[in-house]
């Protein structure tokens, strides 16, 4: 592998105006490494410049109020790899979304039948079930409608606003703030209240959205960002950082290979949290790669490619999914050869 290369391409990305102060601060320590797949690895590892950070995430407050000045019965959030700070320079938007405070999907078809099995719960369980049920009444008006006209007005509002607006991705509109050179993908959602969030008492993380996309005129969903949030931060703070820096290797290796590999953050997401937290609390980098490298080849090569899930758990990652499965084989066989020439040191 040409790592000269890949230095310049994570340079590029990193430090685009070569400044000597980004230079030290993302870079400082690898005078240790005189091998440039060493200084490469540890650079791929590395948490984005928190002053870029700052400026993505003031992208996004800057559209929030846009919005907010002419929007009503709406509330935002933001998902996404930025939140976790995994993201990548030069290939992570951040997501703004927003969301449809006038319904709230449920699953309370699934809670009545639930009270109906008392033996299953404990007393406080029954209780929450309970106090849903009674206090549950249905939405009078047009969620479809209310969705397709909330995608509408966000995009009327964006195109004025930004020179440079696509609003033609079924699940987001992109938006270019020229200013603070940053993208902002605003996503149009509404929450979901699942059977689970219900038992455990309603806890924040636990909140669930549905997408509406508007090429079918239907929400997509549900998915579960914050929990998948809360517990990124919450494994990657329990093993010392250790769990974000693999996410932001295999993104970085992802995106610096001279192949095309279909991988997405929630899929590189699922291949790191799955990995047991005592193979790698301890480790350093060298031996990160390496796991990274035998958990990959070990769920193609052993036929367990169908049993990962993502980090909520709600869905299966690989499983009839041939061409992330072919993507997977690829991404493997990048960090086979950086594992190995990492060997060579």
């Amino acid at each position: 592998m040409d790592y000269s290369q890949k230095l310049r391409k994570i340079n590029n990305r990193y430090n685009p105006d070569s400044s000597m102060l980004v230079e030290q601060r993302m870079f400082s320590g690898e005078s240790l490494y005189d091998k440039d797949v060493a200084k490469y690895v540890m650079r791929a590892m590395k948490a984005v410049d928190e002053e870029y950070t700052k400026r993505s995430k003031a992208a996004g407050e800057v559209v929030k109020q846009h919005l907010k000045e002419l929007l009503t019965n709406v509330s935002y959030e933001y998902q996404g790899s930025v939140m976790t700070d995994t993201h990548i320079r030069g290939a992570s938007d951040i997501d703004l979304l927003v969301l449809c405070d006038k319904f709230v999907g449920t699953d309370i078809f699934k809670v009545r039948e639930e009270l109906a099995k008392t033996w299953k719960y404990n007393s406080y369980q029954l209780g929450r079930l309970c106090q849903f049920d009674n206090s549950f009444s249905q939405y009078e008006g047009n969620s479809f409608r209310d969705m397709a006209f909330l995608r509408t007005q966000i995009e009327k509002i964006m195109s004025r606003t930004y020179t440079i607006c696509d609003i033609s991705k079924p699940k987001a509109v992109k938006i270019t703030n020229q200013n603070l050179h940053r993208d902002v993908d605003i996503v149009t959602s509404s929450w979901f209240q699942s059977l689970d969030y219900v038992l455990d008492g309603m806890p924040e993380n636990k909140r669930g959205i549905k997408i509406y996309n508007k090429s079918t005129g239907f929400s997509e969903g549900p998915d579960y960002p914050f929990l998948s949030i809360s517990r990124i931060n919450q494994r990657s703070s329990d093993t010392n950082g250790r769990l974000k820096r693999m996410i932001r290797f295999l993104k970085n290796v992802r995106t610096d290979s001279e192949k095309d590999i279909p991988l997405t953050s929630f899929e590189i997401n699922a291949i790191c949290y799955s990995i047991p937290v005592q193979d790698y609390a301890q480790k350093e980098y060298k031996e990160l790669v390496y796991i990274l490298w035998y958990t990959m080849f070990h769920l193609w090569n052993d036929g367990k490619q169908d049993e990962l899930k993502s980090v909520v758990g709600d869905e299966y990652i690989f499983k009839d999914k041939p061409e992330k499965l072919a993507a997977l084989k690829v991404l493997e066989d990048e960090v086979y050869k950086i594992n190995k020439d990492l060997g060579n040191i």
